[in-house]
């Protein structure tokens, strides 16, 4: 993966995570959450991306 391809999918998460605490009303433990799954899920793509992970393909839930 480009490293462009990365940032730029990076800067649209944060700012879709910034548009969904800023203008969605919910409750602060509920975008407590949701901050903390998007921010995992991100660091794990990332890792992956740079190959640190492996392929997330091969991970089995269940």
């Amino acid at each position: 993966m480009p490293l462009i391809r990365l940032v730029i999918l990076l800067v649209v998460i944060g700012v879709v995570l910034w548009l969904i605490n800023t203008y969605i009303p919910m409750s602060r433990s509920i975008k407590t959450i949701l901050n903390v799954v998007i921010v995992a899920v991100v660091i794990l793509y990332v890792l992956a991306a740079f190959g640190i992970l492996g392929p997330l393909a091969g991970i089995r839930i269940g």
